[in-house]
């Protein structure tokens, strides 16, 4: 072991330099990938937690998406205009908006399902890997 290696203060050791650097390349790699589908990564990721249950509130999908309702609407608004999903205020509280999939949200789904497969190519791992990050990443999710 090198002396680099035992500096607790050096960059390459940071585990949050690391997290950033990561996640700022997660998106220039699914970029490529979700051209073809229409849709940006944050985008992406809205039509994703639609497919597991829509309609919702925009309160509700904000929550799950850990993002602020005034940052999401904005994206909802753009998938809105693009025909991917609809807008409407709750029957029961006017106060709520709720999104849900058109059709051709709804078919976006198939074509979709091709992007994990090749996101894993493009990064050479398996979905075992994939997984194994994944999860060890979810762990900082929940520490306040």
């Amino acid at each position: 072991m090198t002396a680099r290696d035992q500096d607790l203060l050096a960059l390459e050791n940071q585990l949050c330099f690391a997290v950033v650097t990561a996640a700022r390349n997660v998106v220039s790699i699914y970029r490529p990938v979700l051209e073809p589908l229409g849709l940006t990564h944050p985008q992406y990721l809205v039509m994703l937690a639609l497919w597991e249950r829509a309609p919702r509130s925009l309160g509700e999908l904000a929550d799950q998406l850990a993002m602020e309702p005034a940052t999401l609407s904005p994206l909802v608004k753009r998938l809105e205009s693009a025909g991917r999903v609809s807008r409407r205020r709750s029957a029961e509280d006017e106060r709520v908006l709720d999104i849900d999939l058109t059709p051709a949200g709804r078919d976006l789904r198939e074509r979709a399902e091709e992007v994990p497969g090749q996101i894993m190519e493009r990064v050479g791992m398996d979905a075992s890997e994939v997984a194994g990050l994944r999860d060890a990443l979810v762990r900082f999710t929940h520490v306040r």
